[in-house]
């Protein structure tokens, strides 16, 4: 608002009619009523019918706001906002500077998910490449529903700005007013953060780094710590003049009460306008309209009563009845803790205590125990045990974990300065949980109490921003407790041995000793063996080996080592060979060693070409951040000259588009090859590719599985082209499109080590010139002159690659053996080295599995 060049005096009336939003210590209009912006100012929102047409789902929205269907929607929600006086400022400490965090591993689906978040905020206008020397780690989440939320670790960030102290809304605030509703909407924003940009200028503290690139945000992220306080100043002010009238509003959740519908629905579409207005935007998915019960906070609100959610303490509910003493024990010595927050605890649990008493006529549970069992469970729900959650007050979550299940109680310090209960948590484990070790075990308990109470701890200071304490298990009952509810206590006295009296090792020496004995009575020794080893008759010789070479005094050794080991007390003639036989057959070793021979498979080289762009290798060069447009590069190599093409593109291409790519670098400039070799590629491996390539007369030539080295011309040139343009681009990753043709150039020119010449004089017969001063008038070469050059300079090209491609044949065969020959029928062990395995440690499980036949 621009100032008026002389004071002017502005009434009461005028004030209430226009009702600006005033800061007196900056003396400054932030914003102003709807009822001005859109009468006075003319910043009404569109007529949602002169809105493009977007496919709304609005079955869930009643029909008396069909009219405001804009507010619903979910492109305008991805949309950039425009600047605000609400706009999210960073403002950091005296000479702080933002560090720069690591850049996290991410798995090829990951990948996958985070090249669409990246692209799609790009095409957003959310954020935009940076080049801030700031820079916070990005990595990712899984959801419930299998899906993988995006994270930016932002507490570096947090540890160095200033906090913004404007309060959240209390809930207790609202009891009064709500008591009197009987209708209910509740309301729930979409993008919510995103609707606010960030401060101009603020930008680049908030960058981010992922291997592909550095991004920073426009508008304000999920993680930082001052996001909960502005956008609660940001939506109180907005809506502040139907706060505690008909509004109660915290963070991004809305919810309208009224005594009646006809007046509620007027109070809804006040408040939809008013979002509408201000660019803030609804998820019709997640609202409520029109109900007369509802859940909000974590609470449950009915005409005339507001009473906690009964989840909270459904651990407690849940509670089943002791079956044994040691199942009283624990459940008193959980309740026990809360004794001076229930009325007459003693006497309502004295039936219980009286059970734990020494009795000789055992364990019986009577209606009188279950009476007092239940009596304090309903103690335990009702107050003052269960005190409201006050976010101005920090909040204590309290987790243990036991072999069968976790719990946590979350607790807050009442005027007493005690620590009284707002809620319980009991999860059962999973069978794969517990599987987890005993801290994995822990931190579950922690990431489901910090999911479960999160709309408490959010709002109470960062999201999860939180201390660790260790408590140890004596003064950490009550979860304690919790997280043994599931506990079979009939069973947990069970003793198992570890090792069976049958496995014992002297038993096994005797046992094997006495057999071989036994054994020396049908065979006896035919002498010539040492005089301290025992002859071994053949009927008995498999145990023996499959003791000295698979009991534990030994685990699975090697030929020499089972032979040493066997050697010490036994003997027959064959020993060695049976022992190499035996070790070479064992399935353990099989699928659990790594061969330490030489691998198998000579190399076997393509064919040397006639004729420069007659056989091509193809590839795409992936994962590039964004330049210009471009993300993928396509890489085509004449496998004579060695000459290269490379082509940026804005993503993977369909094998139609590879099929128009090729016609136009390749066959439109240098004919029609014979033979292309690519990889197994979706494009490359399709039925249209391969009726293009027929049509056209060209060989198709796919790598091996998992053998890049059947393409290796392309796989090695893709290697130099990306170090190229990691140098080039050094300074800014998202400039490399513009270094490609100077690759591209480079390349063509340089002398390769195959030919002996640069690609380009193997193509044309001479070498491009660098300066005007080394031009020379010569007259102009006949044509049969230059196809005499062209064919000298082909033939020499083709025997020095001739003589190169044996070279590196004869060296490469010198650490190789034969590849053995395989037959149909023939049982085969197959490496688990790219077979993905349901294993808990990759570092254990087997090598090889099978055997499967050919």
């Amino acid at each position: 608002m621009q100032s008026p060049e002389f004071p002017v005096i502005l009434g009461y009336p005028w004030l209430l009619q226009h009702n600006p939003h005033l800061d007196w210590s900056t003396g400054t209009v932030l914003s102003w009523g709807s009822t001005c912006q859109t009468t006075c100012m003319g910043q009404s929102s569109p007529d949602p019918v002169l809105e493009s047409q977007e496919s709304l789902d609005l079955s869930q929205v009643p029909i008396q706001y069909h009219h405001l269907k804009a507010v619903f929607s979910k492109k305008k929600a991805t949309s950039l906002p425009p600047h605000r006086p609400y706009d999210c400022a960073i403002e950091l400490l005296p000479g702080a500077c933002p560090p720069r965090g690591r850049i996290f591993s991410l798995s090829p689906p990951e990948r996958t998910a985070m090249d669409k978040y990246i692209n799609e905020s790009l095409a957003a206008g959310i954020i935009h490449p940076s080049t801030s020397p700031a820079g916070a780690g990005f990595f990712f989440v899984s959801k419930k529903d299998g899906g993988l939320r995006p994270c930016i670790d932002y507490r570096g960030l947090n540890k160095i700005t200033l906090r913004n102290r404007y309060p959240l809304p209390l809930m207790a605030t609202a009891f009064e007013i709500l008591q009197e509703a009987s209708i209910f909407t509740k309301l729930d924003l979409r993008n919510a953060y995103h609707l606010v940009r960030i401060r101009q200028g603020d930008e680049w503290k908030t960058a981010f780094n992922t291997p592909t690139g550095n991004y920073e945000y426009l508008v304000m992220p999920f993680g930082l710590t001052n996001a909960p306080a502005v956008f609660q100043a940001l939506i109180n002010d907005i809506l502040r003049d139907m706060l505690d009238q008909f509004v109660f509003v915290y963070l991004d959740d809305i919810l309208i009460f009224s005594s009646s519908l006809q007046e509620h629905v007027i109070h809804v579409s006040k408040v939809l306008r008013c979002l509408l207005d201000n660019h803030l935007y609804v998820k019709p998915e997640k609202c409520e309209f029109h109900v007369t019960q509802v859940q909000f906070l974590g609470f449950i609100i009915k005409p005339g009563q507001i009473k906690m959610d009964p989840q909270k303490v459904q651990a407690v509910v849940d509670w089943p009845s002791p079956s044994s003493v040691k199942e009283v024990q624990r459940f008193l010595g959980f309740a026990n803790f809360y004794r001076k927050f229930i009325r007459n605890f003693s006497s309502v649990a004295a039936p219980l205590s009286a059970l734990t008493k020494g009795n000789t006529a055992g364990f019986h549970w009577g209606p009188e125990a279950e009476l007092a069992f239940n009596k304090l469970k309903c103690r335990f729900t009702s107050a003052p045990i269960l005190i409201l959650p006050n976010p101005e007050i920090p909040f204590t979550v309290e987790v243990d974990a036991s072999d069968v299940g976790v719990g946590a109680v979350l607790s807050q310090r009442g005027a007493d300065n005690k620590l009284h209960p707002c809620a319980f948590l009991s999860h059962r484990l999973t069978p794969t949980e517990r599987n987890y070790h005993v801290g994995d075990r822990e931190l579950l308990a922690v990431k489901l109490a910090l999911e479960e109470w999160r709309h408490w701890l959010e709002g109470a200071k960062h999201p999860f921003q939180f201390i660790l304490s260790y408590r140890p298990g004596s003064k950490n009952l009550k979860p304690d407790a919790l997280s043994r509810v599931y506990v079979n206590t009939p069973h947990e006295d069970a003793i198992t041995p570890i090792i069976p009296s049958s496995k014992i090792v002297a038993s096994i020496r005797w046992e094997l000793e006495g057999t071989v004995k036994q054994a020396q009575a049908r065979e006896p020794d035919p002498g010539g063996g040492p005089t301290n080893c025992l002859f071994v008759p053949k009927m008995v010789r498999s145990q023996i080996l499959q003791w000295g070479h698979c009991s534990r005094l030994t685990c699975h050794p090697g030929t020499s080592r089972t032979l040493e080991f066997l050697q010490r007390r036994f003997w027959w003639p064959t020993i060695k060979e049976d022992v190499t036989t035996f070790v070479k057959a064992c399935p353990t070793c099989n699928q659990g060693k790594a061969s330490h021979r030489s691998p198998q498979g000579l190399l076997h080289p393509l064919s040397i070409p006639h004729r420069p762009w007659s056989h091509l290798s193809m590839d795409f060069i992936t994962g590039l951040p964004l330049s210009q447009g471009n993300t993928v590069i396509m890489v085509i190599v004449d496998r004579f000259s060695k000459a290269a093409r490379f082509v940026p593109l804005p993503k993977l291409p369909t094998a139609k588009e590879t099929a128009d790519l090729i016609i136009t670098h390749v066959f439109r400039v240098f004919g029609i090859p014979q033979d292309i070799v690519s990889d197994r590629g979706p494009q490359f491996s399709s039925r249209f590719w391969r009726a293009f390539c027929q049509s056209l007369g060209a060989s198709v030539s796919l790598s091996s599985g998992f053998h890049p080295e059947s393409n290796g011309q392309t796989e090695r040139l893709n290697q130099d082209l990306e170090t190229t343009l990691r140098c080039m681009a050094a300074n800014n990753p998202s400039s490399w499109s513009s270094f490609v043709m100077w690759a591209e150039y480079a390349h063509n020119t340089l002398r390769s080590s195959a030919t002996g010449m640069s690609p380009f004089e193997c193509q044309f017969g001479y070498t491009p010139s660098l300066f005007p001063e080394q031009e020379v008038e010569t007259a102009v070469p006949s044509a049969q002159q230059f196809v005499k050059r062209c064919r000298q300079t082909w033939k020499r090209a083709r025997l020095k690659l001739l003589k190169t491609s044996q070279q590196y044949q004869h060296q490469a065969n010198r650490r190789r053996r034969s590849a053995p020959t395989l037959r149909p029928g023939q049982r085969v062990w197959l490496s688990t080295k790219n077979i993905p395995l349901r294993t808990e440690s990759r570092k254990l499980s087997q090598r090889f599995i099978g055997p499967f036949k050919i």
